[in-house]
């Protein structure tokens, strides 16, 4: 009778661990498709759309005028586009692997979506993938250290605003930070087969050089996480002088992730010699440029748990934010010493603890060596933390679970406040700002508007179209014709520039208005006061008109946009 009591004390514990594995997983749903398609596009996700849909820069519209409904048509779904074509498209016109690319126009195809609502399938890949990340985690801390750490680890990344953050962003970070917990979690069941007295399980080989296989395809930084791996799998072998036969096997694993990726290899050494890849290059050598490395990774660690308002805010409320910012992140460490202390008491878990900490202190390692070796400065950018994450999340979990419930419930609280900002854009801003900049473009809206911007790149192409998708959200009810677009090269300089526009023939009704976005570092003084620009209109033979610049309307955020009344 007792026994039957206990087994029945057992499964009762049991039912409520997935009931609260249910709750943490619902949690987590929600916060990432919360307003999913509220923010707008920015420059990246607008790249995403373009390669995603089956398009690529041959399809756009450039050197000319446009209207609303071509402005569409860029993001409307080619159908019939081969992964092969997507693949040759991304790898001469970007600087990633193609998988992603590739998946989410699979998923997009899936979806159908229509007009008013393909910027929430675009984004629903890496949402779904968030989500499915919060299950791994799960799954990586269980097998690693318990369910009852595995469920914490879940809580935590549910909650996580920068976890929210990245699932909302239709880019190839959920998804290669699903495959790295994966990934981990192989490589921990790697450690345990490695064991003198446990044989190899080829099931858990194979899967582990699977998936690095494929995270080679989706994102670069998974090369990061390829050699942590490494790094904290053959220390841990080291300190325990495993025998030749052991690492014959990690060495023929490594080896197969190799072999898998010589088809991609020549493209990628081709990309890192790319003009996009150098904006992250540190201009200055100065004391202060060598420590911004050190707090921009402090405050890439704060973010990950807690975020509130101090972007773009008075000073009433960034002191404030900050001061309790910095107040709970001392006392959450301090709370995590004192869990990590009682976690390393446990003897049977400190395998794991010693390799997932190996495997997040080895990927720092390499981000500070791209800093001061290669000099590039990859901590400005807090979403490329997304490869030691996963680390981090299931270490938290793991020193949180050895602590009082009490500890870990305010982590948990303040966690879905800072989402829930975040998922209002109250944090993680862009550093460029399309609604503000529509916003102050929206003058005298019953004239016909043109906005003209200049480019070098795809990246300021797809600037400019985020520009263009936000100010037609201004001009929901008006007609073609009322609003129109015009993507004009500046390769060559401005002279260029100005001489392209004024071949630009919107066939507009007379008067309209323009805005011109140039480079950023202009001034009003650096516009011609007066464009020629070639109009047509009504059937009317082409004309020349006179656009005047007012130099009251000027404006600046990131890049400068200049107005013009063409009369």
């Amino acid at each position: 009778m007792k026994g039957l009591r206990v087994q029945i004390q057992q499964l009762s514990r049991l039912d409520w661990h997935y009931v609260g594995l249910a709750a943490v997983l619902l949690l987590g749903t929600v916060l990432r498709f919360w307003q999913l398609d509220a923010k707008p596009l920015w420059l990246d996700e607008v790249i995403t759309a373009i390669f995603s849909l089956g398009h690529s820069q041959a399809d756009l519209p450039l050197g000319v005028a446009f209207s609303v409904s071509q402005l569409k048509q860029i993001f409307t779904l080619n159908s019939g586009v081969s992964c092969a074509q997507i693949a040759q498209t991304v790898s001469t016109e970007s600087v990633h692997p193609p998988l992603f690319f590739c998946l989410l126009y699979r998923w997009i195809s899936w979806l159908n979506p229509n007009s008013e609502n393909w910027i929430w399938a675009l984004r629903s890949l890496s949402a779904s993938m968030g989500v499915g990340a919060i299950a791994s985690v799960y799954w990586l801390n269980r097998v690693a250290f318990s369910a009852s750490a595995g469920l914490m680890a879940a809580a935590v990344m549910a909650v996580s605003p920068f976890a929210v953050y990245l699932s909302q962003e239709a880019r190839q970070y959920t998804l290669p930070m699903l495959l790295i917990l994966l990934a981990l979690t192989g490589l921990v069941q790697m450690q345990q087969d490695l064991h003198p007295v446990r044989r190899l399980r080829p099931a858990v080989w194979l899967g582990w050089v699977a998936i690095n296989s494929l995270g080679l395809y989706i994102h670069y930084f998974f090369a990061l996480v390829l050699v942590a791996q490494i790094m904290a799998l053959g220390g841990w072998m080291l300190w325990q002088r495993s025998s030749l036969r052991r690492w014959a096997a990690v060495g023929m694993a490594i080896a197969g992730i190799i072999l898998s990726y010589l088809p991609w290899l020549t493209i990628l050494l081709g990309h890192f010699s790319r003009p996009e890849t150098t904006w992250l290059s540190s201009q200055e050598a100065n004391w202060e440029s060598r420590i911004a490395p050190i707090y921009q990774t402090i405050a890439g660690w704060v973010v990950m748990v807690i975020t509130l308002p101090v972007e773009d805010q008075p000073e009433q409320i960034v002191i404030p934010s900050a001061a309790l910012m910095l107040i709970f992140v001392v006392w959450l460490v301090w709370q995590v010493r004192r869990g990590f202390k009682r976690a390393w008491s446990q003897v049977e878990i400190r395998p794991s603890l010693l390799l997932l900490a190996g495997f997040t202190l080895s990927v720092l390692v390499q981000f500070f060596a791209i800093v001061y070796i290669l000099n590039k400065d990859i901590t400005v950018v807090p979403r490329y933390n997304f490869v030691y994450y996963p680390g981090v999340c299931a270490l938290l979990g793991v020193a949180l679970v050895h602590l009082p419930f009490r500890i870990g419930l305010p982590v948990l609280l303040v966690g879905i406040l800072s989402s829930a900002l975040v998922v209002n854009d109250l944090a993680f801003h862009k550093a460029y700002y399309p609604s503000r900049i529509a916003r102050d473009m929206y003058v005298e809206p019953e004239t016909p508007l043109v906005l003209a911007t200049s480019y070098t790149s795809i990246q300021e192409i797809a600037l400019g179209l985020s520009f263009g998708l936000e100010l037609s959200e201004y001009f929901p009810d008006r007609p073609n014709e009322s609003l129109g677009f015009a993507l004009i090269d500046r390769t060559d300089g401005f002279d260029q520039a100005w001489s392209q526009l004024s071949r630009v023939a919107p066939d507009f009704p007379l008067p309209f208005n323009l805005w011109v976005i140039a480079a950023p570092g202009m001034r009003t003084n650096d516009y011609p006061l007066r464009l020629q620009m070639t109009h047509v209109g009504d059937g009317d033979r082409p004309s020349k008109i006179s656009c005047t610049v007012d130099p009251e309307e000027f404006g600046r955020i990131g890049f400068p946009y200049q107005f013009y009344r063409c009369r």
